[in-house]
């Protein structure tokens, strides 16, 4: 009886420490790509014009990661984890993009 008690208790752990860590990458991911376009706005591969996009795409993405999360109580489910990565990937995609279009500031 105390063996199944402390492989739940691993197996909780191991579920808590998963979801911790989904949600620091999906911080340190936002973190990445707003040194990215900052990057780009001082060393000139950036307009203005493309960094005002790809800053209001990144606080529109960080408006829904909030919305999930007050609606599930601070937490998101795989579904909400899946549909916020596919967004910061168009988002990295639309950085790289005006990053490498030829057009400097």
């Amino acid at each position: 009886m105390k063996i199944s008690h402390r492989i739940a208790a691993a197996l909780l752990g191991m579920g808590l420490v998963a979801g911790a860590a989904q949600a620091q990458g999906v911080d340190h991911r936002h973190h990445d790509q707003q040194r990215r376009i900052d990057h780009g706005l001082r060393n000139g591969s950036l307009t203005p014009r493309e960094a005002r996009h790809v800053e209001r795409q990144q606080h529109s993405i960080d408006r829904q990661e909030a919305r999930m999360r007050y609606r599930n109580g601070g937490h998101m489910n795989g579904y909400q984890r899946a549909m916020l990565q596919h967004r910061e990937d168009r988002a990295s995609r639309h950085i790289y993009r005006a990053k490498h279009n030829g057009r400097h500031w």
